[in-house]
């Protein structure tokens, strides 16, 4: 799902948008176009580009795979804004506006982790299978 700050759902062009400048990036990132020594020796994955309404800025979800402290890379990114987006350029012709470049890191599979350990929780398991028993003889009468 799409983050978007003001509440609204993206539109079709917002999510189309946003994925041709997470492929674009990816493969700036494969083909190694970015001469920092942080971003080189770390594998990265884009897991969204979420665009603003008027396409003109983009921000990036970053997930270091392998990496405790994510904090230097997502910094060393955002010091490389300006050569990241000059490198973009030709991969993105096509746009009126060529957006600018925001990074953020990813936290989205920390919460799908912390979810996961909640409904592995003896508790919680213990519930869902009473609920499970009541909706059964619900659906039986």
């Amino acid at each position: 799902m799409s983050r978007n700050l003001n509440g609204k759902a993206p539109s079709q062009r917002q999510l189309r948008v946003g994925e041709i400048v997470r492929h674009a990036l990816t493969q700036l990132l494969h083909r190694g176009e970015i001469p920092d020594p942080v971003i080189e020796k770390t594998v990265l994955s884009i897991t969204e580009v979420s665009m603003s309404p008027d396409l003109k800025k983009a921000t990036c979800y970053v997930s270091p795979l392998g990496v405790k402290d994510a904090a230097p890379i997502v910094k060393a990114l955002n010091v490389n804004v300006k050569l990241i987006r000059g490198r973009l350029t030709p991969a993105l012709r096509q746009m009126k506006y060529m957006p600018s470049v925001y990074f953020q890191l990813d936290t989205s599979f920390d919460n799908y982790e912390k979810i996961d350990l909640l409904l592995k929780n003896p508790q919680v398991s213990r519930d869902l299978a009473n609920q499970d028993h009541v909706q059964n003889e619900l659906t039986e009468e």
